[in-house]
């Protein structure tokens, strides 16, 4: 399974990231797209050199992100089953049946 897929499944969790400019971010995470793109509500953010904010929301680009600290309490064996389906390849030669009879040859070239 995919860092992603895990991190898209841990919605409604309060977590703690750090970046990487040592910024910590802890809040509630509200959802994680394919870039891991980070969006989290009710945020507490630790600026370096600099007092802690709060925050309503706030969206995170998922490649500053150093690493994600997870609560104890999160089920991690339920969560990382793989539970999305498999996409069976076609197969070669049912690829070139369907393109024509002949197979796939080196053919006669341009208009001739």
């Amino acid at each position: 399974m995919k860092l992603v897929r895990f991190l898209m499944k841990l919605s409604n969790e309060s977590v703690t990231i750090e970046l990487k400019n040592n910024t910590i971010i802890s809040g509630t995470i509200t959802g994680v797209d394919m870039s891991m793109n980070t969006h989290l509500k009710k945020v507490r953010m630790s600026v370096r050199n600099k007092d802690p904010t709060n925050l309503d929301s706030i969206s995170i680009r998922g490649n500053t992100i150093r690493f994600i600290i997870l609560p104890d309490s999160i089920p991690l064996d339920s969560l990382l089953i793989d539970d999305s389906p498999k996409n069976k390849g076609t197969k070669r030669r049912d690829l070139t049946r369907t393109r024509g009879a002949r197979g796939r040859g080196r053919g006669r070239g341009r208009g001739r």
